[in-house]
């Protein structure tokens, strides 16, 4: 999905409030802005609070003149909790990825009887666009903090957007305390690595 600054790109990402949803995009949209590109970034949702669903919406190229992406017009949805993927998805393009953390957590409105949770919810996702679990919490987990999950969501996009040459280094040590900067950086890279192989020719979707 690399491309030109010419091109305009949509990204969506989604979760649960505490997830670090939204650090993620900032620092996504501070990256991409570091390196020329032209980005417009918006927070869509209803409660930003812990337990409440969180949507951020980034566009970048060379000249963006909105920050809204309509529905169906998103090009990589990256969900931070697998209910979410379900609730945004339609915000995806048919012919778009969705990178699902195969994790859960039940939502404010689940745990008011508001809604109920889905059985499979990555499975409906699955059934109708190209979809890419990952242990995002299991891999941050491995690193020494399951909070860095955000950070391993982050490196799965930028490598299926090709924009791993950004100085995701920089824009880390100048966000983050300078305690959480080598966990942030290596879960940014095992991201990376994870979806890779996903990508890897032969490798299971």
């Amino acid at each position: 999905m690399a491309s030109e600054k010419g091109d305009i790109k949509n990204v969506v990402l989604c979760g649960v409030g505490g997830q670090g949803t939204i650090l993620a995009s900032k620092l996504l949209s501070n990256a991409l802005l570091a390196a020329g590109y032209d980005v417009k970034m918006s927070e869509i949702h209803g409660m930003s609070q812990r337990g409440g669903s969180v949507t951020t919406q980034v566009r970048y190229g060379e000249a963006v003149r909105s920050p809204l992406i309509g529905k169906g017009g998103a090009d990589i949805l990256v969900a931070f909790e697998r209910m979410e993927a379900l609730r945004y998805l339609e915000y995806l393009r048919p012919s778009g990825v969705a990178v699902i953390n195969d994790f859960r957590i039940d939502s404010s409105t689940i745990l008011a009887g508001l809604e109920s949770y889905p059985a499979d919810p990555i499975g409906v996702v699955r059934s109708k666009v190209r979809a890419m679990p990952i242990d995002a919490a299991g891999i941050a987990a491995g690193l020494g903090n399951p909070k860095a999950m955000n950070l391993v969501l982050l490196g799965a996009l930028a490598a299926l957007m090709g924009l791993g040459g950004l100085d995701w280094e920089g824009e880390i040590r100048g966000t983050v305390k300078p305690a959480f900067a080598e966990l942030n950086l290596r879960a940014l890279k095992a991201g990376m690595e994870a979806a890779l192989a996903r990508e890897a020719p032969g490798a299971a979707t």
